[in-house]
């Protein structure tokens, strides 16, 4: 995938949802005006009020648009244009009662929300495709449009509806022919679940076969995909040559596969929000407050990663914080600073657009308390004067991040089904089982960041289609952690990784299913064994976290811990590395490593804490990025990326104390230009982000 999107314009869009239609008063041009002042160069519209565009069957009322595309235009100021499918108008809803989406088989999802629909429905599609085709076809030529979002955050239900299941059905019939394949692949036997007719398959209600889940959730992900298409495919009938075409992702949806939905439009985008406050603190460990936020450095960074994995290439963010988010007992508005940390750090990380969740606090509605820009009294304020600060220092980078790559040391392999079948089976005690996938590979995640190391997330089909050798010249280390389903052929992909030279570390639950989510009958980790100098037989969870005893030269800090998960590491071979300080668990080895071929592979048997995880990656990159900075780490974190002729470098610190670092060779302030020499003390405030150049050795001689 190419590193930029022609489309996108060089320079770094900042921008808001913005919707106008929702003040109780014409604001339109002091909006606008404001946006200025502030530094707004985008401004994403249209997406949420169907009813407002045909407000009846057939009746459409498009013109009210004219004026803000016209008012954004004079002030330089782009548009996003958005397909309004994701919240249906009432007339459409009792004209068609049947196109509601059915969250069990004959049970409808209440309207009086949004995203109540089934979109694969016929009748819904007949009054998509028209409202979509007249909205465009008015305002594709509108110099202002630079791009389309169609719907908005799609996945949010898996529907039951007879539709859906019908195709479901056929999906299966196409892939395994025959009832009696069907059967022998899923196990059928069992509990007396042969079937003899596909007439005779069971709704997914009260399915209890993982094999069956597997399969349904990846064909939701398809309808999902086909429904994104089929919009992309009628917006292109329109749309310019210089315009894109995205949707946004909210990423934990069950409903939804990033990498596929992406695969047919131009630029990834998402919506990643985050806990503020004391949740981006680096010397505290909190809570996440929901399963749509994150909490930690390591989170926000980990969400931005993901972005970038949809396509390997930058993209934008379409919705994040502004002030508080979600309801009204949720009010942790950002410490000052931390609205700029993060902005940068989604650059950092290749965010080509940074925009905010939105520009004015609703008055009503189900989002009353997500803050926007502007508070209820839409008087500017602290908000609006910190949101002014970035647009100004984003102005002051220009086109200087055009092609911008991010640097990459560890890759993290990611894995959409595996997530699906750890959502049925989750094998933590965890009070959100949606969250045990993340959970596991956050854990190595967050691991590589505490090593001071920057990560590249790869989907494992990425991977593949990367081939072993590309994987080992970009990626010295390779992180495997709850990839739990794999076919045969990625089993090989980690093993030969090995071979060539890389760094392979597994994490628990990697590859003990195959694609069907059959647990593989052979000595696991399977197909990896012998290479690891390796086998286990046991696991049990873990209801405390147990200590872990190393000798001194592992380099495992004393008070590491394993939790939630061991693996009963049996070394045949490997070096064991680490042990469980535990009567039982004792006998087991906690961290094994062995040599492979050209390369080792590491096996980490337990979900490993901060300290542990980032031992392990700390041993594993042996020949770390050059870096212009003598020490960080803690709360100082940095990540950096290239452009032709440099590097440039993000550092932060996260915390109320003030923190330097040493420059240890030249470096220009990004953002002011100032030459910075070698040997000076940077000083960083509290909540606090700069943004640094430094020209490569053949650019300065």
């Amino acid at each position: 995938m190419p590193a930029t999107t022609p489309a996108l314009p060089p320079e770094i869009l900042f921008g808001v949802a913005y919707y106008p239609e929702y003040h109780q008063s014409d604001r339109l041009t002091q909006d606008l005006d404001l946006m200025v002042g502030a530094g707004i160069t985008v401004i994403r519209v249209g997406e949420s009020v169907w009813s407002t565009w045909e407000p009846r069957d057939g009746h459409f009322e498009l013109e009210w648009m004219a004026t803000v595309l016209d008012e954004a235009h004079a002030r330089g100021i782009r548009v996003i244009l958005g397909t309004p499918t994701y919240a249906v108008p009432p007339w459409l809803q009792t004209a068609y009662p049947e196109i509601a989406g059915e969250r069990a088989t004959g049970e409808r999802i209440a309207w009086g929300a949004r995203q109540e629909i089934d979109y694969s429905h016929p009748a819904f599609r007949f009054h998509a495709e028209r409202v979509i085709r007249r909205i465009v076809g008015r305002y594709a030529v509108h110099p202002a449009v630079i791009g389309y979002q169609v719907d908005n955050e799609p996945g949010l239900e898996l529907l039951h509806n007879h539709g859906v299941f019908t195709g479901f059905v056929r999906s299966l019939r196409e892939k395994y022919g025959d009832v009696q394949t069907l059967n022998r692949e899923w196990g059928l036997t069992y509990w007396s679940h042969r079937i003899d007719d596909w007439s005779e398959l069971w709704r997914p209600d009260g399915n209890s076969f993982p094999q069956y889940d597997l399969a349904w959730r990846r064909y939701q992900a398809e309808v999902t995909t086909d429904f994104i298409s089929w919009q992309a495919g009628i917006v292109r009938e329109y749309a310019r040559d210089d315009q894109f075409v995205t949707t946004c992702l909210q990423y934990p949806r069950r409903g939804v596969d990033d990498r596929t939905v992406f695969r047919g439009l131009d630029v990834a985008s998402g919506n990643p929000y985050y806990g503020m406050q004391g949740r981006l603190d680096a010397s505290k460990e909190l809570d996440r407050l929901n399963y749509w936020t994150t909490t930690g450095v390591a989170g926000l960074f980990r969400q931005a990663d993901r972005l970038y994995s949809s396509k390997q290439a930058r993209y934008l963010i379409t919705e994040t914080n502004a002030q508080s988010i979600d309801g009204p007992t949720c009010n942790f508005p950002p410490y000052p600073g931390q609205l700029r940390q993060a902005a940068l750090a989604f650059i950092s990380r290749g965010a080509a657009m940074i925009e905010y969740w939105h520009w004015h606090t609703l008055p009503f509605g189900a989002e009353t308390y997500w803050g926007g820009v502007l508070p209820h009294s839409l008087v500017p304020g602290r908000v609006y004067a910190e949101v002014s600060e970035i647009g100004a220092q984003l102005k002051q980078l220009g086109s200087s991040l055009d092609g911008f790559v991010p640097d990459a040391e560890v890759a993290v392999l990611w894995s959409n089904p595996s997530r699906y079948a750890l959502q049925f089976m989750p094998p933590f005690g965890l009070g959100e089982a949606d969250d045990s996938y993340e959970h596991l590979v956050d854990a190595f995640y967050r691991g590589a960041l505490d090593a001071g190391r920057q990560v590249r997330i790869l989907h494992v089909e990425q991977a593949r289609e990367a081939g072993v050798r590309e994987l080992v010249r970009r990626f010295p280390v390779l992180i495997a952690a709850g990839m739990y389903i794999s076919t045969d052929e990625d089993v090989a992909l980690l093993r030969d990784y090995a071979a060539a030279g890389g760094h392979l570390i597994l994490g628990p639950r990697t590859a003990y299913a195959d694609d069907e989510a059959r647990a593989r009958v052979e000595v696991a980790p399977a197909g990896l064994a012998e290479a690891a100098g390796v086998r286990y037989e046991e696991f049990s969870n873990l209801e405390a976290p147990v200590d872990i005893e190393s000798h001194p030269e592992s380099g495992i800090p004393a008070g590491a811990h394993g939790t939630l998960w061991v693996d009963g590491l049996i070394p045949t071979g490997a070096e064991p590395v680490a042990r469980y300080a535990h009567p039982r668990f004792g006998d087991f080895a906690a961290v094994t490593s062995a040599v492979h071929g050209e390369g080792r592979i590491t096996v980490v048997g337990t979900v490993p804490d901060a300290a542990l995880a980032a031992s392990v990656v700390t041993a594993a990159v042996t020949t770390p990025l050059r870096s212009p900075f003598r020490q960080s780490g803690g709360a100082l974190t940095v990540s950096s990326g290239t452009v032709q002729g440099a590097r440039i470098w993000f550092v932060f610190n996260w915390g109320w104390e003030r923190r330097s670092l040493v420059v240890s060779s030249p470096v220009v302030d990004a953002v002011s230009g100032a030459e910075i020499t070698g040997g000076t003390e940077l000083e960083l405030n509290a909540w606090d982000v700069r943004v640094l150049r430094e020209e490569f050795e053949e650019a300065r001689a």
